[in-house]
């Protein structure tokens, strides 16, 4: 998705990271309650030590709503985020997106057009009722609108299995009462869960939106009980089995603990298998003295091992990949947002029409009300 940000001027390019930091200080002083700075974990440090608060991005925009004093939410994360942060916030709260190409290439690779035609071949192969919409949280607002007009509901990399599950609960046990599933955007989240749910590889099926069915046949549509979208993350997929492999020689008595992103074949390696904030509290909550590959984002990974010093924490991947998109958001930006929210001029709301947030709130409440 296209999004274009405008450059910055001068006096924030070329400003020192000390005078970045007095001039932030300053803006947040002069804004007091009246601001909310939120920082998604996969953030630099030079952004997250102005975070009034951290979390993944669907806590983070609960936190949002649960500050109604604040009449700005500033979003230090990438567009689809804030996204949420504007459905669920009240109407005089205004959400911004310090940079507006902070967006994030898994959401991007499932767009509404791609998903209505994908749902429009499925109707006229299976029997529509039985399919069940499921969109994890890292996708637009219109795709949560989506399932929540169609019936379905949102996931988080934490609760997908109980979503899943719901899906394929009979109506009359409080479920769905599907028999399949389109998962999107995500394919690894869908497929990891699915297997531990306890189906197999035969019981799914890869959507490429760019052929025609998909690249499935007939057969596929109407045989298969997963139909996972062909997306991915650029962070995640770059964590391979031998990575795991060359961990596990160097410390034989390491822990390995992956994002649920990351494909099978390392999940199945991986000694433990989480969202980030399980990946946080398995940090957290491992011995003294172990040594912990990670299979996440590096600026978390780097976090976790400055903030936990009796452990070694460690990427396991050695050519330490950043989230790029993530990675847009920096001090220049956050402090020309919050300057001018000073003068009282908002630059890069993001903004949900009504119709699109009722049927993302729709979505996101089924979520709520399963787990």
């Amino acid at each position: 998705m296209l999004r274009l940000q405008s450059a910055l001027p001068e006096t924030y390019t070329a400003a020192s990271p000390e005078e970045l930091a007095e001039r932030i200080a300053a803006a947040k002083a002069a804004l007091g309650d009246r601001v909310y700075v939120l920082g998604h974990h996969y953030q630099r440090d030079e952004v997250m030590r102005w975070a009034d608060a951290r979390g993944d991005s669907f806590r983070l925009s609960v936190l949002a709503k649960e500050r109604p004093e604040a009449d700005y939410i500033v979003f230090c994360g990438v567009h689809f985020m804030a996204e949420s942060a504007d459905v669920l916030t009240g109407d005089d709260q205004q959400v911004v997106l310090p940079d507006l190409n902070a967006g994030c290439s898994m959401a991007d690779l499932a767009d509404i057009d791609s998903v209505e035609e994908a749902w429009e071949v499925l109707e006229g192969t299976v029997d529509i009722s039985t399919v069940v919409p499921i969109t994890y949280m890292n996708s637009s607002a219109a795709l949560k609108a989506f399932v929540g007009r169609h019936g379905g509901a949102v996931c988080t990399s934490t609760n997908a299995r109980a979503v899943l599950e719901w899906a394929f609960r009979s109506r009359a046990e409080g479920g769905a009462g599907g028999e399949k599933v389109l998962f999107f955007p995500d394919q690894h989240l869908g497929r990891n869960t699915g297997l531990a749910m306890g189906y197999s590889h035969d019981d799914m099926r890869v959507w490429n939106p760019r052929l025609e069915m998909g690249g499935l046949s007939e057969a596929d549509l109407k045989g298969t009980t997963f139909l996972l979208w062909k997306g991915h993350c650029s962070v995640h997929q770059r964590f391979r089995p031998e990575h795991v492999a060359a961990f596990r020689a160097e410390h034989p008595e390491g822990i390995v603990v992956v994002h649920p992103e990351c494909a099978s074949d390392v999940c199945e390696l991986a000694d433990q298998v989480g969202s980030t904030d399980f990946i946080i509290r398995a940090v957290q909550q491992a011995p003294a003295g172990s040594t912990i590959g990670v299979g996440t984002e590096i600026h978390l990974v780097n976090r976790l091992d400055e903030e936990t010093p009796d452990k070694t924490i460690v990427s396991l991947d050695p050519l330490i990949c950043p989230c790029s998109t993530m990675f847009r958001i920096d001090a220049p930006h956050l402090c020309w947002v919050l300057e001018n929210l000073v003068t009282g001029i908002v630059v890069n709301r993001i903004v949900v029409d009504e119709d699109t947030a009722e049927w993302a709130r729709v979505a996101l409440d089924r979520m709520l009300a399963i787990t």
